[in-house]
């Protein structure tokens, strides 16, 4: 938490003599074999017979806009947070659309109810859509008070003035719901110093606080998902957290949310072997392409961090899952590869991490 176009493909995979594919402007899509073939697609297409023919057999052509979708892709947002207060009138409308057009989920808990929550809204799905339990750091002492999360309340003010009293065996027993993929989003901010001021006292809690996240994704043996946010001008927070981790040895996958940290300690961070979740920002600021060319592709997630920073083109607006391919776009661009295969890497990555196979 802080605080796209849509894809039109490039697939092109045979299935016995002759196949179908969907021609997007940026490339094809395989869709199916003979007899198998169910184009669903919210625009009107015209079919070209004969705009490419092979010995083998006919290849059938279907020109499509770039604003629609192929069924035969999916991607994951690894990081979103559609149970949260921003979502309170549409949150069923919002998965929907989204799974609908290929994109599964994570989404993350920030505190006991939205942890809750994340779990409950989790398991209303047989598949694509999952939930990660914690604390966030902010929330761990007096705090700002965020209406997208928590709502407009007295209870959710009176909340964020005092904090949480991280419960261990509360968290726990959450983790264990077979639903739960990953444990967070937990870890360290040292950014905004809202409510308060941040002081040593605000520094050490946060890292008792992590350091009881890490026990626990040790003890469930599921995927640590970490906040890491600097004081502004530094990398002061990715520093201790990779002092922490040095420290402390996690076996679990370690996943660094939403990452902006410079090429020094992502090379530090990449020979440790994390992953890391890339988002919206990365389609309108270059200020990170140097660090993400040094990610192997093998490390890479995408993310939307819903409801906060849509990617470029939806700036400005409430983001949500849907938006991802936007994102995979730009990783595709920035990493040297195709869209298509962007979208299956981040989504075999999500499913290899989360132990979702």
């Amino acid at each position: 938490m802080l605080q796209g176009q849509h894809p039109g493909g490039e697939r092109g995979v045979a299935g016995g003599a002759t196949h179908w594919e969907v021609m997007g402007r940026e490339g094809s899509v395989a869709l199916a074999t003979p007899g198998l073939f169910h184009l669903f697609v919210w625009t009107k297409i015209s079919i070209s017979l004969g705009r490419k023919s092979r010995l083998a057999g006919i290849t059938r052509v279907a020109e499509i806009p770039r604003n629609s979708y192929s069924i035969a892709m999916r991607f994951f947002d690894a990081h979103t947070h559609i149970h949260f207060a921003a979502f309170a009138e549409d949150s069923a409308e919002v998965i929907q659309r989204a799974l609908d057009a290929g994109v599964w989920m994570l989404t993350v808990g920030t505190q006991r109810d939205t942890s809750k929550s994340a779990v409950e809204i989790a398991n209303q799905y047989t598949e694509g859509v999952y939930a990660a339990i914690g604390l966030h750091p902010v929330h761990t002492t007096e705090s700002y008070h965020d209406e997208k999360e928590l709502g407009g309340g007295e209870a959710a003010k009176a909340f964020v003035s005092r904090g949480e009293e991280f419960d261990f065996e509360y968290y726990l027993e959450l983790a264990r719901d077979p639903k739960v993929v990953a444990i967070g989003e937990c870890g360290l901010d040292y950014y905004r110093p809202a409510n308060y001021e941040f002081d040593t006292k605000v520094r050490i809690r946060q890292i008792e606080v992590f350091k009881k996240h890490i026990q626990i994704a040790q003890e469930a043996g599921k995927a640590l998902m970490v906040h890491c946010r600097p004081t502004k001008g530094t990398e002061n927070a990715y520093e201790d957290l990779h002092e922490l981790l040095e420290e402390m040895k996690p076996t679990v996958p370690i996943v660094i949310h939403f990452y902006v940290g410079g090429p020094v300690l992502t090379k530090k961070f990449v020979d440790a072997g994390y992953h890391f979740t890339l988002g919206g920002v990365i389609t309108f600021a270059r200020d990170y392409d140097e660090s993400i060319a040094l990610i192997p592709l093998d490390r890479i997630l995408s993310e939307t961090d819903a409801p906060y920073v849509a990617p470029e083109p939806y700036r400005g607006k409430r983001n949500e899952p849907l938006y991802i391919p936007a994102i995979v776009r730009k990783l595709a661009e920035l990493k040297g590869v195709s869209y298509d295969e962007m979208a299956q890497i981040t989504f075999e990555n999500a499913t290899r991490i989360f132990k979702m196979n």
